[in-house]
């Protein structure tokens, strides 16, 4: 499966089967179906990345980091402090 960029392609809002999804550039992994979850954003939500490489995180506000993947640095999207499921959580 792959993980699409806000800005075309398919988004897997409501797929849930096991698997890793993946930079729709260069196929680096990014998040593993086990950390996604149901959230009200029209995009998939995550709570963590696969590995700590696997994006880079640029500041925009205090709640909230601009993602890119770690090895191509493809847009992904943002990191949202305290907007998981469980207190304190992210959201990819």
């Amino acid at each position: 499966m792959s993980f699409c960029r806000f800005s075309g392609g398919e988004v897997y809002k409501d797929h849930f089967r096991p698997g890793v999804y993946v930079c729709a550039q260069c196929n680096h992994p990014l998040f593993s179906s086990q950390s996604k979850f149901a959230h009200s954003s029209p995009w998939p939500a995550f709570t963590d990345t696969i590995r700590e490489d696997s994006v880079t995180r640029m500041m925009e506000t205090l709640t909230a980091f601009k993602v890119l993947c770690g090895r191509c640095g493809n847009g992904l999207g943002h990191e949202f402090v305290n907007d998981g499921p469980q207190d304190g959580a992210s959201r990819f």
